[in-house]
């Protein structure tokens, strides 16, 4: 699913990748309260294992979890027994139905497998904020115009990405406030699987 038909009127859906990070996710988070913005964070599972709270704190303020693999695996570099594997140790701390692949690498057996349990949530909007010389005028310009309903937007709630963050996404916030948009969850259901349950069979 690249975007997202059928959208209400001037909604868009705000997607973050590769976190929880237990300092800059909170700071996400406060800065979409400020604008009544709901987001979807496809989440590492080693980090949502580690920040427990954040989970806890994302769930009660409305937004909606996805699921990134456990170790943020290339599909590429993977069987799709391994990857599913991976992707089931993860799904033990965000329980959704949302599933989008590390850097939209996944190979088409992996595809058919995974469909069977999820919705595999791309994107058609990408910040950049991941780039190192990441021209942020050139990025924000981009996000801005080319903004419209059903769109899904990509940022990253991680170190890496933090410098580039904490300059565009207030500026983008603030032009979707200007321009009458409103950021929406990507509609999901929650799953639930045991340890002992397979997510998808072969």
């Amino acid at each position: 699913m690249w975007e997202i038909e059928n959208t209400p009127a001037n909604q868009i859906y705000l997607t973050f990748d590769d976190g929880p990070d237990s300092s800059i996710t909170p700071w996400v988070l406060d800065l979409l309260a400020q604008y009544n913005a709901k987001a979807t964070f496809f989440m590492v599972g080693q980090n949502a294992e580690k920040n427990p709270a954040i989970l806890q704190r994302m769930r009660q303020e409305g937004h909606a979890l996805g699921n990134h693999t456990s170790h943020h695996l290339s599909g590429y570099s993977n069987s799709p027994q391994a990857y599913v594997d991976n992707v089931k140790l993860c799904q033990k701390y965000t329980q959704t139905n949302l599933f989008r692949p590390p850097y939209g690498r996944i190979k088409r057996s992996q595809v058919k497998q995974l469909n069977k349990s999820f919705k595999i949530i791309m994107w058609n909007q990408l910040s950049g904020d991941f780039h190192k010389d990441l021209d942020i005028d050139k990025s924000l310009k981009a996000l801005c115009d080319y903004t419209k309903k059903g769109n899904i937007v990509v940022f990253h709630d991680s170190q890496k990405s933090f410098e580039n963050l904490k300059l565009l996404l207030p500026a983008y916030l603030e032009y979707l406030k200007l321009k009458g948009f409103n950021s929406i969850v990507i509609p999901h259901e929650k799953l639930v699987f045991s340890e002992t349950t397979d997510i998808v069979k072969q």
